[in-house]
């Protein structure tokens, strides 16, 4: 309590002394707290949401224009390959679908390879927030943090924006081939091949279906 009053003392020498001083500082500091809370918020309104909403129905305008088979269509072809499973097609679900729903694109994909786009698209959601910030707008924070820093140094965040977009990428793509083999491993050794061959059976007898 001693130590509360000498702080208060020492932030405005001009209030009062004592318990009363304490109060008086804890209540200024209090409604600070919403004060600086609400200008933040302004800042937001004022910054970066305007530029979420606009990208975010940029792209909404985009899909409806190509077409939601065609986009349906891009996504099963990078699924058919390994070099475009955890490249492309985690990159167009982040983009198509944002954070959380890009993971149900992973009803694309046999069950022995969900694991690994899972994998891949939760990397992905924190690199795309350098360029296209609505994907995963609840997690904005992490990029502003990096790239604040840089700005402060008076230096562009654009080559930083773009190394990281483009490391990003190849973490995914590493951490998907690694995941799948780990998958491939685990369902050797507990004897659920028979069982996931019986997926990737069903998997083939739907897709044919859907055709």
């Amino acid at each position: 309590m001693e130590e509360l009053a000498v702080m208060a003392q020492q932030a405005d020498t001009g209030s009062s002394s004592g318990p009363l001083g304490v109060l008086e500082w804890l209540g200024s500091h209090f409604i600070g707290l919403f004060n600086a809370s609400g200008e933040q918020f302004v800042s937001l309104v004022t910054g970066i949401l305007p530029t979420l909403i606009v990208l975010l129905t940029a792209m909404y305008a985009i899909t409806t224009f190509i077409g939601e088979q065609r986009v349906t269509r891009a996504v099963r072809w990078s699924a058919r390959w390994w070099i475009t499973r955890y490249t492309i097609m985690p990159v167009l679900a982040v983009l198509m679908l944002t954070n959380p729903m890009a993971y149900s694109f992973g009803r694309f994909l046999p069950e022995r390879h969900k694991p690994a786009f899972y994998d891949s698209a939760v990397s992905f959601v924190h690199p795309v927030t350098t360029f296209f910030p609505y994907a995963n707008a609840g997690e904005l924070f992490v990029w502003l943090g990096v790239a604040n820093g840089v700005a402060q140094l008076g230096q562009s965040t654009v080559p930083l924006a773009l190394r990281y977009f483009l490391v990003g990428i190849v973490v995914i793509f590493i951490r998907g081939v690694v995941t799948e083999r780990i998958t491939a491993f685990m369902i050797k050794r507990t004897g659920r091949t028979e069982v996931f061959a019986d997926f990737d059976r069903q998997f083939e007898a739907a897709k044919a279906g859907a055709k």
